[in-house]
């Protein structure tokens, strides 16, 4: 390992050398601004950047993983701390926030979460590349439950954009103020204030969808407030308009970790299958919902907890269906269930899940609480169904609707769950 390590490290300092003669072969060292693209980027660090990311995703792998960051590492040696002009600052900048999006692949929450703050400090980088590290904040302190220090972060960040010379930051003061704006909506969607986030996405829907995350969130608050044809075709320009790959070399339009193109991509498909299943188009739903798991489990492996996420999502559109078509579904069901709990990797009945915060617990509730509902109509399981349901409404913390209304989302109600693959949240 420590062989390949240094085998690798000089090769990417020979891509460096490479990449530095490319880059300055067709133009002066000094790089300007471009008024098209956003503020100025290093295309070395740009071209290490790229490399990097494709190298760890290239086996998934451990190994794989440390080596990336070995070159991003070796990348952010070459930057110069010692001038604090914008340029300097983007250069450090994109270089750590694509360190906390390789951390965040691997799980590694605390250190990805380290790094953006690193990147908040740059206070003189490009608006966009502080943008792109408190939404990544916000989106991964949502995950882990921790909504005030969100809410904190949301609402600073709407205060620095509102304090800074916006005209100086590439020109994109309506894009970036609605990515703000519809970060803090996202928080107060989570946290059950529809009236208050809807106050947040005015001006959103008339962003470029190819600014996913911000969209996403504007069409999950539509999905919520049950304004389908509205939700369903911002859903769809999110699938078709935004691009596959992230772009580090635009600094004003910058997504990482949770809140990257490709989660926004299988974000908004499996919104889209949400959707159809409480429009009642259950072919379309398990069609759709099909892709989203697919896509999921290339993007993330078979046995991701986002895995379980999706087959949780699935188990409950055919325990709609089945509702709705009364007919059954039990075994189908009960599959996709245990699969989901064993993915999300949820501890032993017997621990006190209420009392401890746990990962994806919203998601982990509803999949034990759907589980128990088939239990409970088996009169050999019953028991073992009770002990679940138990367990499950302990854990149950979102505060707009109750474990038992989202179970039963075929009965007639003003209340629409809407689960964001994003942040593993129930909105």
């Amino acid at each position: 390992m420590i062989h390949a390590a240094v085998k690798l490290s000089n090769s990417v300092i020979s891509l460096s050398r490479t990449s530095l003669v490319a880059a300055t072969s067709s133009q002066p060292l000094r790089f300007l601004h471009d008024g098209t693209n956003g503020t100025s980027s290093n295309p070395v660090a740009v071209q290490m950047i790229n490399y990097a990311l494709s190298h760890a995703r290239s086996l998934k792998s451990d190994e794989s993983y440390a080596q990336g960051m070995l070159i991003l590492e070796q990348c952010l040696s070459t930057q110069s701390t010692e001038s604090e002009g914008q340029f300097a600052q983007n250069s450090i900048g994109t270089v750590l926030l694509a360190m906390s999006n390789l951390l965040y692949e691997r799980g590694s929450f605390e250190e990805a979460i380290e790094k953006l703050h690193r990147v908040q400090v740059l206070t003189r980088s490009s608006l966009g590349v502080r943008v792109a590290a408190t939404e990544a904040l916000v989106g991964l302190y949502l995950q882990l439950g921790q909504d005030d220090t969100s809410s904190v972060l949301a609402d600073k960040c709407l205060e620095f954009l509102h304090k800074d010379d916006l005209r100086s930051n590439g020109g994109s003061k309506e894009s970036l103020i609605a990515r703000a704006k519809a970060v803090k909506g996202l928080v107060e969607l989570v946290t059950g204030n529809l009236e208050s986030a809807e106050s947040f996405f005015h001006g959103v829907q008339d962003i470029e969808a190819r600014n996913g995350t911000a969209v996403l969130s504007y069409g999950e608050f539509l999905h919520a407030t049950q304004q389908f044809s509205l939700a369903k075709e911002l859903y769809q320009n999110i699938i078709e308009g935004v691009p596959k790959n992230e772009d580090f070399s635009d600094m004003n339009t910058l997504a990482i970790c949770n809140m990257a193109s490709d989660e926004v991509l299988l974000a908004a498909t499996f919104a889209l299958g949400q959707l159809e299943s409480h429009m009642g188009n259950f072919g379309a739903a398990e069609e759709i919902l099909t892709k989203a798991l697919t896509k999921t489990e290339e993007y993330f492996g078979s046995s991701h907890p986002k895995v379980g996420v999706v087959l949780t999502c699935i188990a409950l559109m055919y325990q709609n269906k089945a509702r709705q078509e009364r007919s059954s579904s039990l075994l189908i069901q009960e599959g996709l269930y245990r699969r989901a709990i064993e993915f999300l990797k949820a501890p032993p009945l017997e621990s006190k899940g209420a009392e401890t915060k746990l990962d994806r617990g919203d998601i982990l509730a509803l999949a034990r609480g759907g589980y128990a509902e088939v239990l409970c109509v088996q009169q050999n399981r019953k028991t073992e169904g009770e002990k679940m349901k138990t367990w499950a409404e302990a854990v149950w913390s979102n505060r707009r609707m109750s474990l038992t209304d989202v179970l039963d989302i075929s009965e007639p109600s003003s209340k629409v769950p809407v689960i964001d693959a994003r942040i593993s949240r129930v909105l």
